[in-house]
């Protein structure tokens, strides 16, 4: 908890005074780009990853990056209605990450006896594993784990598809989805390229080429 105190002070003596103008404004309302799906591992930083701003992403976070399916009453729904209706955010992003415990307990039968309401929360990705079986057949188990967390990537942004809200902003251009998997040890994060049905390393060239060919989920 010290360091957390110490680290308050030193934004409010330092980085608050370098962008005393930015919070300012943001005191008075938020209109960000972007809603920001991702996992509460502690190892991933949104704003600190894409170099944002604060008021830039508006932030969904929780275990295994999950998006409850159409029909759920969830945090989760509100949130992305939310983003969308009110605050009409322009692009969505679902950001999964190696080595993600939720995945991985995905992969290890029985490994949640012990937490049953992480048991019931992961049954939003049910039928994962053997979807990325189906795919790519099989593999080493660290190998699979990286196929799980770009496939649940693919199942999540079905489950965002299936939401009314969502759906009727892609209907009317209103808004584009994006899947990224990013790579904790190395910084990099790979796209999915729904053309080719595949994930590929992102860059500022491989976005703009992807980008102006298909948006992929309009």
């Amino acid at each position: 908890m010290q360091k957390l105190i110490s680290g308050l002070s030193q934004f409010q003596n330092s980085d608050y005074r370098h962008k005393q103008s930015l919070f300012e404004e943001l005191a008075h309302g938020q209109s960000p780009q972007t809603l920001f799906i991702t996992c509460s591992d502690s190892r991933i930083d949104p704003n600190l990853i894409t170099r944002s701003d604060p008021g830039d992403l508006f932030v969904l976070r929780n275990a295994g990056n999950l998006i409850p399916r159409h029909g759920q009453a969830s945090g989760e729904a509100a949130t992305i209605e939310y983003a969308i209706k009110a605050l009409r955010v322009q692009d969505i992003v679902v950001c999964g990450h190696s080595q993600c415990g939720a995945m991985n307990a995905i992969l290890q039968t029985g490994s949640c006896d012990q937490l049953p309401a992480v048991a019931a929360w992961l049954q939003n990705a049910d039928g994962l594993a053997q979807r990325t079986l189906q795919r790519h057949g099989e593999q080493s188990p660290e190998r699979m784990l990286e196929l799980v967390i770009q496939e649940n990537v693919r199942m999540q942004l079905e489950n965002l598809q299936a939401l009314r809200c969502v759906a009727d902003a892609l209907s009317n251009d209103q808004v584009q989805l994006h899947g990224w998997a990013y790579d904790i040890g190395s910084g990099k994060v790979e796209m999915l390229d729904c053309e080719k049905d595949a994930f590929v390393p992102l860059s500022d060239a491989a976005f703009s080429e992807i980008n102006d060919s298909t948006s992929g989920f309009a």
